[in-house]
This record gives structure tokens, sequence and C-alpha cells, in this order.
């Protein structure tokens, strides 16, 4: 199993920036993609920002031009740097990664979580 840690989350006001961390922890042989998703109040999950191994990423419409997102292999370690907040922002964070794993299945993780709050 791998386990995300997410941090960073917080309040903050319109404008403002924050930058949400992931760590991948556990068992890891060949994590491919990483990513940011996040779930407002009576909304479902969206897809925020993903990133390959290979350090491809592709970003939601919402994100592009505020949102950055990066990572480091070798601490299997991926970051969200999000500038230029609104009100709309405001979720649940969630980090995502997936994996091949030995049974040649590529199997998904998710972290708990955390929340975001921009105010206006």
């Amino acid at each position: 199993q791998v386990q995300l840690v997410e941090s960073g989350g917080g309040l903050v006001q319109a404008g403002g920036s924050l930058r949400l961390s992931c760590a991948a922890s556990g068992s890891i042989f060949s994590i491919n993609a990483m990513g940011w998703y996040r779930q407002a109040p009576g909304k479902q999950r969206e897809v925020v920002a993903v990133i390959t191994s290979r350090e491809s990423t592709k970003d939601a419409d919402s994100a592009k031009g505020r949102f950055t997102i990066s990572r480091d292999n070798a601490k299997n370690t991926v970051w969200l740097q999000m500038n230029s907040l609104k009100p709309e922002d405001t979720a649940v964070y969630y980090c995502y990664a997936d994996q091949h794993e030995p049974s040649g299945m590529i199997k998904p993780y998710w972290g708990q979580g955390t929340q975001v709050t921009v105010s206006s």
C-alpha cells in the first residue's frame, strides 16, 4: 500500500497564495501520475492538475495561469502552488497517485484531503 500525506491547506484571503504538498510513502515500486483533485460542498470531485513521472502536466481550465503543479520523483512528492486564489477555489483538496503494481495493474491511491478556504 502507498500512503499519501497532504499538508499546506488553510484559510487565505482572495488574491492570496497557498502551497500544497503531498508525500508518498509505503510500498512504492513505480509511481506513475501524481496530482491534485478537489471537492467543494455539494459538488463532485474534479481534477485540478496532474503530472506524470516524466513531468508532463495537465491542468484544469480553472487552474490555468494560477496554479502550478510540480514533483520530485526522488522524494515521491508533489506540490501545488496556488496563486490568485478565488472564493470558488474553496474545497477539500485531495492528493492522487497511481502506481504500476508488481501484478502489472495500475492502482490509484488517495490522500485524506486538506481543506482550502478562500475568503472574499
